[in-house]
């Protein structure tokens, strides 16, 4: 059985862990490298690979941290490593698309639409063929996928809110604009989960939510409403196992 771990989630900073019994894989290095470490209890020996979607400081800020101070590879696509000037031995580059083995996973990345310089999502697949879905900082993905254990998905902002912060002066126009044209709104994130709802849907953890633009209660009793599985919110700052 797969289990995850966050270590935060959101704009203060990203990091999961996700563990299959045999290997791990940590997605994401958006959080200080030492709260890593203390709630990994120092040990680092069963991380097979450090998952990077994106080249956006809340995603990757302690990438370097991480290769200098433990021997993980680090996967990214190349465009996302130029982005973040980083090259050499242990940063392996990975094509949309093309599956590679990981540890005891089989990694997929896909591309999303966001402004960066190559973003991707990832689908793991681990010995047991058991499938974790992993979609975050994006307003539209065009994959469907099969069999689905566990969703991590974003579900950054719901419009009216956003909407109604604007009119109050709580929320700049030009934020608003981004905001619209980067992440995964509340209805659009509804529609990729219920286009890859299957059988074998375990859980969904919601993900990156946003401080001023989200409603925690609204978005679980929603995805709790169409999936019929426990769903859980990530905590924006600590640890969920």
């Amino acid at each position: 059985m797969i289990k995850v771990t966050v270590f935060g989630s959101g704009s203060s900073g990203n990091c999961y862990l996700v563990d299959d019994g045999k290997s791990q894989l940590m997605i994401e290095a958006g959080v200080a490298y030492k709260k890593v470490q203390q709630a990994m209890n120092f040990n680092f020996r069963k991380i097979a690979g450090l998952l990077i979607s994106h080249e956006h400081g809340d995603h990757s800020k302690y990438i370097h941290k991480f290769w200098k101070l433990t021997s993980i590879e680090m996967y990214a696509t190349k465009g996302t490593f130029k982005a973040l000037d980083v090259k050499g031995g242990r940063y392996c580059a990975v094509t949309p698309m093309r599956p590679r083995t990981v540890g005891s996973w089989t990694v997929t990345a896909f591309r999303v639409q966001h402004d960066a310089a190559e973003p991707v999502g990832f689908l793991l697949e681990n010995y047991l063929g058991e499938r974790l879905l992993y979609v975050t900082d994006t307003y539209f993905v065009k994959y469907r996928f099969s069999n689905i254990n566990k969703m991590l998905v974003e579900m950054n902002y719901s419009r009216d809110i956003a909407m109604k912060n604007e009119q109050n002066g709580d929320l700049n126009h030009s934020l608003e604009n981004r905001l619209f044209t980067s992440h995964f709104e509340m209805n659009d994130a509804l529609d990729f989960i219920k286009t890859n709802i299957s059988s074998c849907l375990e859980d969904v953890t919601l993900i990156h939510l946003s401080d001023l633009n989200s409603n925690e209660e609204l978005f679980k009793r929603k995805v709790q409403e169409l999936t019929g599985v426990p769903v859980y919110v990530a905590p924006k700052v600590g640890v969920r196992a």
